[in-house]
């Protein structure tokens, strides 16, 4: 689990409400939020584009044993560790939407550069989804080639 807001207690519902008070503080027209057993999506409209974020969920299965490795044996007590991972997390990615929308506000950075890779084209992926493979194949491969959203 990451350091930050390890020992949250802040819901991942009031996380949700605060990314979405922030977004539309910072001009967003639209937001959604979702999920399944895997991942969380949050999807908001701005400046004219579409920007998705996946949030890995932990699987359930990982909180079976602490941290120094002694067993959960109460179902309990793995949904507790379990709900606390995913409240870090939430309060995470709250944290840097907050911070990209401040360095755009602030002029230190575009929103481009801030949110390219989570832009959704219109094939449905993300930039990040669709460039990152190309550039590790490069690096892989030692030769450059066209990067391409196709």
């Amino acid at each position: 689990m990451g350091k930050f807001a390890q020992n949250t207690d802040v819901s991942v519902d009031r996380s949700k409400s605060e990314i979405e008070k922030t977004l539309r503080k910072y001009g967003a027209g639209k937001f959604m939020s979702g999920w399944d057993e895997e991942r969380a999506v949050v999807q908001f409209e701005m400046q004219g584009k579409r920007i998705r974020f996946i949030l890995p969920l932990p699987p359930v299965d990982e909180f079976t044993k602490t941290e120094s490795g002694r067993a959960r044996k109460n179902p309990r007590d793995i949904e507790t560790a379990w709900e606390q991972a995913c409240r870090q997390r939430w309060r995470a990615l709250n944290l840097a939407i907050k911070a990209k929308l401040e360095m755009v506000e602030c002029g230190i950075a575009s929103f481009e550069e801030e949110f390219l890779s989570y832009i959704l084209t219109p094939n449905g992926k993300t930039v990040g989804e669709t460039i990152i493979p190309q550039i590790n194949e490069s690096y892989d491969s030692g030769k450059v080639k066209l990067l391409t959203l196709e």
